[in-house]
C-alpha cells in the first residue's frame, strides 16, 4: 500500500472458520444458506423501503441503509469465504487481503454509527413528537447517512493503510476467515506499536462514541415511556423502538464480548466465532428483527405483492 514496502509477502493463506477437511462441504453449504438468507432479507429491505410509499419515513430511510450496510458487510466477506471451503489453497492476494479489510472496516465502522442513528431518531419520535418531522427532516436524514459513509470510509483507508505499511516477510498464514486487524498485525515482522494504538484508539473511540449515543437516547427513552400513564400508550411507544432495541443489543453484545474479554482467555479461535456473528449472522438476523413484528412492513409486503403495478407507479 505504501511505496518503499519491504514485504516480501504476495499471498495470505486464510486458514478459515475450521482447516477440518470433513467439514469443509459441510459449513460451505451452512455458510451460503445463511449468505442466501441475508441477501434475500436486505434486498427485499431495501426494494420495499425504496418502493412503498407508505415507507417513505425517516425511520425507514435508516433501515434501509442499514440493509445496505449489512448487505456490504456480507458481500465483501462471504463470497471469498464460501470459494476457499472449496479450494485446497485457501489463498488471497496481498492487495485482495487489503480491499477485504477496507471494505469490512467501512461496513462494520458504518454499522456502529448507523444503529445509533437510528437511536437518535426514535428518541425524537418518542420525546419530541410534535417536532419529529423538523428535527429529522429529509435533509437531516441525509446529512446524517452522509457523515456516517464519509467518516466510516476516511477511518478505514487510515487503519488499513497502517495495517498494510507493516512489513509481512515470515508467515502468511491468517488464523481467520477474513483478513482482520489483529490477525494481520500478529504476522508483522516490523514494529506494530503504533499500528496497534491506531487500530485500539480507533475502535474503542468508535464503540463509545456510538454507545453513548444509544445509551442516551434509550435511557431518554424509557424515561419518557415511564411517564405516560396508559398501558395502551405505554405499549404503543415501546413498540416503536423494540425491533432496533433487539438489534442494538445482540450486536452491540457480541462486540463487548470481543472486545472486554479477560486477556488470558482472549484468544484469536474466540475472536473468529464472535466474527462470525457480527459479520455474517447479524446481518441475516437484522432483516428478520425488523420484519416479523412490524406492522408496516407486513402490510408493505402485501401491497408490493398483492398490487405489484400500483406500488411501481407511487415510487
Amino acid at each position: 500500500m505504501v511505496p518503499g514496502n519491504l514485504s516480501h509477502v504476495t499471498t495470505f493463506i486464510l486458514i478459515g472458520v475450521s482447516d477440518d477437511p470433513e467439514l469443509q462441504v459441510p459449513l460451505f453449504f451452512i455458510f451460503l444458506a445463511i449468505y442466501g438468507v441475508t441477501v434475500t432479507g436486505n434486498v427485499g429491505i431495501i426494494t420495499l423501503t425504496s418502493i412503498d410509499s407508505q415507507l417513505q419515513t425517516p425511520m425507514y430511510f435508516f433501515l434501509k441503509h442499514l440493509a445496505i450496510i449489512n448487505l456490504g458487510n456480507s458481500t465483501v466477506i462471504t463470497p471469498q469465504m464460501l470459494v476457499n471451503f472449496l479450494v485446497e489453497k485457501k489463498t488471497i492476494s496481498y492487495y485482495g487481503c487489503a480491499t477485504q479489510l477496507g471494505g469490512f472496516l467501512v461496513f462494520i465502522i458504518a454499522e456502529t454509527f448507523m444503529l445509533a442513528v437510528m437511536a437518535y431518531d426514535r428518541y425524537v419520535a418518542i420525546c419530541n413528537p410534535l417536532l419529529y418531522m423538523v428535527v429529522v427532516s429529509r435533509k437531516i436524514c441525509i446529512l446524517l447517512v452522509v457523515l456516517t459513509y464519509v467518516y466510516s470510509f476516511s477511518t478505514s483507508v487510515t487503519v488499513t493503510s497502517c495495517v498494510f505499511s507493516l512489513s509481512y516477510c515470515s508467515s502468511n498464514v491468517i488464523n481467520h476467515f477474513y483478513c482482520d486487524n489483529v490477525p494481520l498485525l500478529a504476522l508483522s515482522c516490523s514494529g506494530i506499536q503504533i499500528p496497534e494504538k491506531i487500530v485500539f484508539i480507533s475502535a474503542a473511540t468508535n464503540l463509545f462514541f456510538s454507545m453513548t449515543i444509544v445509551l442516551v437516547s434509550y435511557s431518554l427513552i424509557i424515561l419518557a415511556i415511564l411517564r405516560i400513564h396508559s398501558a395502551e400508550g405505554r405499549q404503543k411507544a415501546f413498540s416503536t423502538c423494540a425491533s432496533h432495541m433487539v438489534a442494538v443489543t445482540v450486536f452491540y453484545g457480541t462486540l463487548l464480548f470481543m472486545y472486554l474479554q479477560p486477556q488470558s482467555n482472549h484468544s484469536l479461535d474466540t475472536d473468529k466465532v464472535a466474527s462470525v456473528f457480527y459479520t455474517l449472522v447479524i446481518p441475516m438476523l437484522n432483516p428478520m428483527i425488523y420484519s416479523l413484528r412490524n406492522k408496516d412492513v407486513k402490510e408493505a409486503v402485501k401491497r408490493v405483492l398483492n398490487y405489484p403495478c400500483q406500488t411501481l407507479k407511487n415510487m
